[in-house]
C-alpha cells in the first residue's frame, strides 16, 4: 500500500511507488471489461470530485474507477455549490471532511491548490491538475501506457512536442519518466519553452531533432486559455513547423508510439492520419487512465484503512 496521504505530483514521489501503482493498475484493467473480475475493495469510501476547470476525460474516469471498487463517488458541482456564494477552498474542504469524505479530487487552475486543500483535511487529496504546475495521473497513465508496449523505461527516448511551457501534463511526465531511466526531449516554439530548461531535460524548437530516433512521440494540446498573449502567429504556421505527421515521423523509430493526453486539436498538434494510425495509443490512454486511477483509490483508501 502506498505510505503516504495524498497524491499531488510525481516530482515528491518516489521509483517504487510510481512502479507499485502501475503494478497494481495491471489487474485493475482486467475488471473494466470483464465485470466479474470487480471487487469492493473500497466499499464504504466515500469520494467527492471538486473540479474548479472543465473536464470530461479525467473526472469521468476517476468516477468510473471508485465506482468499479464499489465506492460511493458525488460530484461536488462547483458551479453550483456554495462556492458560487464565496466559500473558501479550506471551508469546502472542512465542510466535506465534516460529512465523512476519505478522497477529495481535485482540479484547479491556481498552481498548489490541491495543495493548500491536503493540508487542511483530514481526506486523502489527489491532484486531477493544478494550473501549469502538475497532473500526476495523467502522467501516471501514460507512464502505464509505454510500459505495456515497451515492457522498459531503460534507454526510451521520448520526445514531447506542443505547448511545454503551460503543460502540467509535461512536467509530471518528465520527473516519472526521468525517475524510471528514460530519456526526455522537449520540443515545440522558443515561446512556449520558457522555464522548462529548469526541468532538467533537453529542449529544442526543432521537431525533427527532438523526434530522431524516438520510441515514443507525445503531442500536447496548445493551451490558449493559459496564454496571455498569442505565442506564435497563427494556426497555418503551427501546423506547419511543429504539427506531428508522417514525415515529421520518418525520423522517428518505426514502431515509434504515439500519444496525447486530449483532447486532440485534429490537424494541428497531430495529423488525423497519425491520430487514426496503428501506432497511435491515445484511445488505449483512455482505458489506462480509469485503471491507474482504480490502483491510485484502492491503494490510498486501503493504506489510510491500516
Amino acid at each position: 500500500m502506498l505510505n503516504r496521504k495524498d497524491i499531488l505530483g510525481l516530482k515528491d514521489m518516489t521509483k517504487e511507488e510510481i512502479l507499485e501503482i502501475l503494478e497494481t493498475a495491471k489487474e485493475m484493467k482486467l475488471r473494466i471489461d470483464d465485470s466479474s473480475k470487480r471487487v469492493n475493495e473500497i466499499k464504504g469510501c466515500s469520494i467527492v470530485s471538486l473540479f474548479y476547470e472543465n473536464s470530461t476525460r479525467t473526472k469521468t474516469s476517476f468516477s468510473l474507477a471508485g465506482k468499479y471498487l464499489g465506492a460511493t463517488v458525488q460530484d461536488l458541482g462547483v458551479g453550483t455549490s456554495s462556492v458560487k456564494k464565496g466559500e473558501s477552498l479550506i471551508d469546502t474542504g472542512k465542510t466535506l471532511d465534516q460529512m465523512g469524505v476519505k478522497i477529495m479530487i481535485m482540479r484547479h487552475s491556481m498552481t498548489g491548490a490541491p495543495h493548500i486543500l491536503a493540508k487542511n483535511v483530514s481526506a486523502h487529496v489527489i491532484n486531477a491538475g493544478d494550473g501549469s504546475n502538475e497532473h500526476p495521473t495523467q502522467a501516471l497513465l501514460d507512464l502505464f501506457t509505454i510500459l505495456e508496449y515497451k515492457k522498459s523505461f531503460e534507454g526510451l527516448k521520448i520526445a514531447i512536442i506542443g505547448d511545454i511551457s503551460h503543460s502540467r501534463v509535461a512536467r509530471s511526465n518528465v520527473f516519472g519518466l526521468s525517475k524510471l531511466g528514460a530519456t526526455v526531449t522537449l520540443a515545440g516554439p522558443s515561446t512556449l519553452l520558457g522555464g522548462s530548461g529548469l526541468l532538467g531535460v533537453k529542449t529544442t524548437p526543432d521537431v525533427k531533432e527532438a523526434v530522431k530516433d524516438a520510441d515514443i512521440v507525445m503531442g500536447l494540446r496548445i493551451q490558449f486559455e493559459r496564454q496571455k498573449t498569442t505565442s506564435f502567429p497563427d494556426l497555418a504556421e503551427y501546423r506547419e513547423l511543429f504539427g506531428i505527421n508522417k514525415e515529421i515521423l520518418k525520423y522517428a523509430k518505426k514502431n515509434v508510439l504515439i500519444m496525447h493526453p486530449g483532447p486532440v486539436n485534429r490537424g494541428i498538434e497531430l495529423s488525423t492520419d497519425i491520430i487514426d494510425g496503428e501506432n497511435s495509443v491515445i484511445n488505449i490512454q483512455v482505458k489506462n487512465g480509469v485503471a491507474v486511477r482504480m490502483a491510485i483509490l484502492k491503494l490510498l483508501y486501503q493504506g489510510g484503512q491500516k
